[in-house]
C-alpha cells in the first residue's frame, strides 16, 4: 500500500465520520472496490452514550435529601431527555419522518391540536414502505419534536401527546 492510498483511504474514513456526525447516526458502513478484485470495508460507528442519561435521574434522586435542606428541588427542564416525559411517542422504527401526507397537504397535527387514539399523526417512510403512526392515545399534542424529512431512528420520541 503507498503513502497516497493510505492517506485516501484515512481521508475518505474521516469523511464517513463526517456524514455521521451530520445526519446524527450512529453507524454508517462501506464497501470500497478497487482494481484488481481489492476492496476495503469500513464500518463507522458511535457508542451513544444510554448509561449516563439513564444514571442521571438517580444521581439527583440521591442528592435530592441534602439539597432539599438548602434549596428547593427544581421540576424537570425541557432539556429532561423527551422519551422519558409521560405522553411520549417513540418511533417504532428507523426511517423518515414526514408530518404531512404529501409536500402540498397540511400537517396531519400541530401543536395544540385535539388527537383521538389511532389517529394518524405523521408517516415514516422506511424501506420505500409508508407507515403511518397512529396516536398511541386521545390527548392534545403539546410538542412535535421532528421535523419534516429528518431521519429518526427506533425508539427517538416523536412526539408528546397528554
Amino acid at each position: 500500500m503507498t503513502k497516497n492510498s493510505r492517506d485516501a483511504d484515512v481521508a475518505f474514513i474521516q469523511a464517513l465520520a463526517a456524514v455521521l456526525d451530520e445526519n446524527d447516526m450512529t453507524e454508517i458502513q462501506v464497501k470500497r472496490i478497487y482494481a484488481n478484485n481489492d476492496s476495503m470495508n469500513v464500518r463507522v460507528s458511535r457508542q451513544v452514550n444510554m448509561v449516563a442519561a439513564a444514571a442521571a435521574p438517580v444521581a439527583v434522586a440521591a442528592a435530592a435529601p441534602v439539597a432539599a435542606s438548602t434549596a428547593p428541588v427544581e421540576a424537570p427542564t425541557a432539556s429532561a431527555d423527551p422519551a422519558s416525559l409521560p405522553g411520549a411517542v417513540t418511533s417504532p422504527m428507523v426511517g423518515t419522518a414526514y408530518l404531512q401526507p404529501e409536500p402540498s397537504a397540511p400537517a396531519f397535527v400541530s401543536v395544540g391540536a385535539q388527537v383521538s387514539e389511532g389517529d394518524t399523526i405523521m408517516i415514516i417512510e422506511a424501506m420505500k414502505t409508508m407507515n403511518h403512526i397512529p396516536a398511541p392515545q386521545s390527548g392534545t399534542v403539546k410538542r412535535i419534536l421532528v421535523a419534516d424529512g429528518d431521519a429518526i431512528e427506533f425508539g427517538a420520541p416523536l412526539m408528546i401527546i397528554e
